[in-house]
């Protein structure tokens, strides 16, 4: 999957999904993503991650079930 916002490609990698709570299974709606990087390294700022949120909300929530397992 591709991830571009605001003409930059989305580092999917770097992606860290924190607010992960097992006892919101399956839901997870607490989990948000903390920290990403564009592919040139750079991370994104703080409304950069919520647009990512707001843009991409079944790639959050499938990483929030990732990282409960991990």
């Amino acid at each position: 999957m591709i991830i571009e916002l605001n003409g930059k490609l989305i580092d999917q990698s770097s992606i860290v999904i924190d607010g992960v709570d097992h006892r919101d299974y399956p839901d997870f709606c607490d989990a948000y993503v903390e920290y990403a990087e564009s592919m040139d390294g750079n991370p994104l700022t703080e409304i950069e991650l919520l647009l990512l949120e707001d843009n991409y909300p079944e790639l959050v929530h499938e990483l929030a079930h990732e990282a409960a397992w991990n």
